[in-house]
């Protein structure tokens, strides 16, 4: 017997909807969840809503279960916490993390399914994938003790690196944002907080994740001589213009990408993308990274607010799906 479900779909670019699916009864080394919550991902989602991915890009943005493909019709999404309600002993009854869209009830092998540990709340675990790029930047820019850092972009990238960030004896860490609202998510986090203008140079590091040109202006300004730029921004389908004139030659400025698509080179060779995501869940035990679930919907108003956030009505952080009621699973 198929079991009834429901997903939410990108039909056109700008237009959302719920669609009924059928999934089929797991079988041998698979597992049947019901989600709980999943969570927009806002950068990488609000650009697939409207289209914004570019051709050359298709293929490396396609997420694990994706169906469909860009620029729609789609289903997209991977930030999903759930229960499983069919599968091996070991998992029957867990709480679980997997990178899937947003489904009442889905199937996918065990092995694709990761256990939320007994002290995160299945609310805060949506964050997991975003914790988890943070964690490869980290294992990426490898900061030292007393560095003086600088994370531009207070979204939940940002957010996610200046908490790991501080958890570094003696280091000195300023999350830099344009809106003065985000000075109370860096209390929460334990960092510093400083508008652009007003943000402390000399950085030994910076992490930029404003995914604006002024932001990436900035953070080459605040860097000290022979100082390094990790960029985990993704741009889209938009061209931006990196400032190599100047002092970026004399002072010896380092520019680094960081992309949570492939396991840092630093740690590649002794962990794997499961290692990555199990230690990310095992982080979000800090009840911190409450500060940064900041909106929330039930399932059945994903395609309304889903416009909102692509529009940019909503100036929150992360935004959480709940699902619950009978008809949504």
């Amino acid at each position: 017997m198929r079991i009834d479900s429901f997903a939410f779909w990108l039909r056109s670019p700008g237009e959302g909807e719920i669609r009924a699916v059928d999934v089929p009864p797991p079988g041998d080394g698979e597992v049947l969840v019901r989600t709980r919550y999943s969570g927009v991902s806002r950068g990488t989602e609000t650009l697939v809503f409207t289209g914004r991915v570019p051709p050359s890009q298709h293929q490396a943005m396609r997420a694990p279960f994706q169906e469909g493909d860009f620029p729609a019709p789609v289903k997209y999404g991977y930030l999903n916490v759930g229960v499983v309600e069919e599968g091996p002993p070991e998992l029957a009854g867990r709480t679980v993390f997997c990178l899937y869209p947003h489904q009442t009830r889905y199937v996918v092998p065990a092995a694709a399914v990761t256990p939320v540990p007994d002290d995160v709340p299945a609310g805060r675990a949506v964050l997991a994938g975003t914790v988890e790029t943070a964690v490869n930047a980290l294992w990426d820019a490898a900061p030292l003790v007393g560095d003086r850092v600088a994370v531009v972009g207070a979204g939940m990238v940002g957010c996610c690196v200046a908490r790991l960030l501080a958890g570094i004896p003696g280091a000195r860490v300023q999350l830099v944002d344009v809106n003065p609202a985000r000075a109370a998510v860096a209390e929460a986090l334990g960092v510093e907080f400083a508008a652009p203008e007003a943000a402390t140079g000399e950085c030994d590091l910076v992490v930029h994740a404003s995914a604006t040109e002024a932001g990436l202006e900035r953070s080459l300004e605040l860097l000290a001589v022979e100082g390094t730029l990790l960029e985990l921004s993704w741009y889209g389908d938009r061209r931006v213009a990196l400032p190599l004139g100047e002092a970026f030659h004399s002072r010896r400025l380092v520019v680094r990408a960081s992309q949570v698509g492939m396991v840092s080179p630093a740690r590649r060779s002794r962990r794997t993308y499961t290692d990555r995501l199990a230690l990310a869940l095992r982080l979000l035990a800090d009840p911190a990274y409450d500060a940064l679930i900041t909106g929330e919907c039930a399932f059945a108003e994903l395609p309304e607010v889903m416009a909102k956030l692509a529009e940019g009505e909503s100036s929150g952080l992360c935004h959480r799906v709940v699902y619950g009621s009978p008809e949504e699973g």
